[in-house]
């Protein structure tokens, strides 16, 4: 029986049937953590929703999604309240979707779900490199107590992550320790040039991008629950992804919408146009 609930809308130029795809997008609608704004549930249903008004094609990278086969499989059938079963669930679908010969995309949802989808990937690829685009450092032990908290996300990803290779890109929020962790462990990557010199000894490992839309500033993304000034515009993330280009994503989120807190809609537009160039990047990326 397939866990995703195939009801709804679906990213523009995708399938429901995952048969000759590549890729395999699906929606996570939780919200069970959320510390200060409330909403990452309506996330994957409005990137969906608003990625009708995107072209398919993407001329930085020269790709059209109409030149690449990939499912929407639809949205994973979660319990609400406590994540811990939910990160379970997301583990199962993630799975489901590498054993279908697909590379795995997850729409979010709060934070807190990448470490299911992080540790299904890592089952199968124990050397993949996780790499994290975010505002905040995410790695408390626990937060409100929970340990399964959007604020906990890297956290828990290191546990399930063998190789230990995290790269937390342009961080900007966070505890005092946890910022000395960052500088003590190498971690925390200033900008793309420096993401750049820091993949170069990991070329040809498997990587995992996890986009916690708040890395992005407030002034171009201000639906998100937990905005930080001071961040990063389009052209950064351009950066980002010339960066990636080079090397083998085969599996990615997008996490931390809300776009209730954003009545123009550029919010989900955004967040749309991410999961745009991430698709066509991995499905350019070399298997």
């Amino acid at each position: 029986m397939t866990p995703f609930d195939s009801d709804g809308s679906i990213f523009m130029g995708s399938r429901r049937d995952p048969a000759g795809c590549r890729i395999g997008l699906f929606g996570v609608p939780y919200d069970g953590t959320t510390s200060f704004r409330p909403g990452t549930r309506f996330g994957p249903a409005a990137i969906r929703e608003v990625s009708q008004g995107l072209e398919t094609y993407c001329p930085q990278l020269e790709m059209d999604l109409e030149d690449l086969a990939f499912a929407d499989l639809g949205a994973v059938d979660i319990p609400f309240g406590a994540p811990e079963p939910v990160v379970e669930a997301v583990q199962q679908a993630t799975g489901t979707v590498l054993d279908l010969g697909l590379k795995p995309l997850m729409l979010g949802g709060e934070h807190s779900i990448s470490s299911g989808a992080v540790a299904a990937v890592a089952e199968q690829h124990p050397d993949l490199v996780l790499v994290q685009l975010d505002a905040h450092a995410d790695l408390r032990e626990e937060w409100l107590g929970a340990r399964h908290s959007h604020a906990c996300a890297m956290r828990r990803c290191l546990e399930v992550l063998p190789s230990g290779d995290l790269l937390q890109l342009a961080i900007r929020s966070g505890t005092r320790d946890e910022f000395q962790e960052l500088q003590s462990s190498g971690r925390r990557i200033t900008d793309a040039a420096a993401l750049q010199q820091a993949l170069k000894p990991l070329q040809g490992k498997p990587i995992y991008l996890t986009v916690d839309l708040d890395w992005f500033d407030p002034a171009v993304l201000p639906g998100t629950g937990t905005p930080e000034p001071g961040g990063f515009l389009w052209r950064d993330f351009a950066a980002v992804v010339e960066v990636l280009r080079e090397h083998r994503l085969i599996a990615a989120d997008v996490v931390e919408l809300a776009p209730q807190l954003d009545t123009s809609g550029v919010s989900s537009v955004l967040a749309a146009k991410v999961t745009r160039s991430l698709i066509l990047l991995m499905g350019a990326a070399d298997q």
